[in-house]
């Protein structure tokens, strides 16, 4: 049995819609955008960190893709971390109303390495939330998406990442 949610998606089962519209206006929600410039210095200590064996890494010359991941994280005093060692909470999602949160995949297209000298922007986006039904009860997919560019606005990568609250 199937019917339509609120938010226009087919609900397997039938069952409640968990998402109200106060959730649904939160779509195209972004966050300020991040500026970090990337120095050699940086990609050098990250390239010995993670055993990186190509040259340009080593020297400093270009980063590794992960390298990006690090870049915009906010260096905070422990306290500040959650009990899972991550930042705050940004505000990007709001509050679910269901409160276990798993990955559920990520896709990246990359348009250019990243170079010493490099000033980069990085701008979240809440692309979606919806609701499905699962084997074992309701979820709610969540569906983000992080936009890389120079400072001069030329692509550098775009992901974009699912969570899954069950």
């Amino acid at each position: 049995m199937r019917s339509a949610n609120p938010n226009g998606r087919a609900s397997e089962g039938g069952g409640m819609a968990l998402l109200t519209q106060e959730h649904r206006s939160a779509i195209g929600r972004e966050l300020p955008p991040v500026t970090a410039e990337v120095t050699r210095r940086e990609i050098r200590k990250y390239a010995a960190a993670t055993g990186q064996r190509l040259q340009k890494f080593i020297e400093g010359d270009e980063a590794p893709p992960m390298f990006l991941f690090g870049l915009f994280t906010p260096i905070l005093p422990r306290e500040r971390l959650g009990h899972d060692g991550l930042p705050p909470d940004s505000g990007l999602v709001p509050e679910l109303p269901l409160k276990r949160v798993m990955a559920g995949g990520s896709e990246q297209s990359w348009f250019r390495g990243i170079h010493a000298g490099d000033v980069l922007v990085s701008q979240h986006t809440l692309l979606d939330l919806f609701e499905k039904e699962g084997t074992r009860g309701p979820l709610i997919f969540v569906v983000v998406e992080n936009r890389v560019e120079t400072e001069a606005g030329e692509p550098v990568m775009t992901e974009s990442s699912t969570w899954i609250a069950r």
